[in-house]
């Protein structure tokens, strides 16, 4: 798969670790992880190593920054709301849509439990857990639990996704995991006819209703 074409050298602008960032998503959406390399950075930024190394150590260091920088992005864009569980689900749901646009940094969230990433997830979910009334181990436990959940599921959901690039796709896909689980008389069965975001919340729904229970 061939990279976005290199940009023209800017004198005038400094190259700074945002213009880095923005840029490594940018390959890596385009791309993809595995031909992410800083000498494919620096031709996309028509600038030399030196200058992306005096602001990145690494490529795991871009990983985390471009993943950062997603996740940054759309908690920005949630809006301050007086009420914490839909600002909870909000924030579930952005995670959810993060992932399934960006596949890689679904895979870097994963890899390492207190990059900066996930410590902006943490802060948010534990903010509004506060605002609930939790504190304490339960706010911890609870924030585990929540946050443990929407990274796993958001990345699963997109991983299935993933396989089935149209509805048509979708729909065979499900009816082939149906058809493989039927026999196994599952109880209870689950549904293979839903619509994941929605599943999703359903999810995110249960744990708020057992965090409210037990405050």
């Amino acid at each position: 798969m061939t990279g976005p074409a290199p940009r023209s050298p800017r004198r005038t602008e400094a190259l700074s670790r945002e213009r880095i960032v923005e840029a490594t998503i940018e390959l890596l959406d385009t791309a993809g992880e595995t031909d992410l390399t800083v000498r494919a950075l620096t031709a996309h930024l028509s600038t030399g190593r030196g200058a992306i190394y005096h602001h990145v150590t690494s490529k795991d260091d871009l990983l985390s920054a471009a993943t950062d920088g997603v996740i940054g992005r759309m908690l920005t864009q949630i809006a301050a709301d007086e009420d914490p569980e839909r600002a909870i689900r909000a924030l579930s749901l952005g995670i959810f849509n993060v992932i399934d646009a960006h596949p890689w940094a679904g895979r870097q969230l994963a890899r390492e439990p207190w990059q900066p990433a996930v410590v902006q997830i943490w802060k948010g979910v534990g903010a509004q857990l506060t605002r609930l009334g939790i504190t304490g181990s339960a706010r911890s436990d609870a924030g585990s639990a929540l946050v443990n959940y929407v990274l796993g599921a958001a990345a699963q959901y997109a991983a299935g996704a993933r396989r089935a690039p149209d509805e048509a796709a979708r729909q065979v896909y499900l009816e082939t995991i149906a058809a493989e689980w039927a026999p196994d008389d599952l109880d209870p069965t689950p549904s293979f006819e839903h619509d994941d975001r929605e599943q999703f919340l359903a999810g995110v729904d249960i744990f708020l209703a057992g965090i409210t229970a037990r405050r």
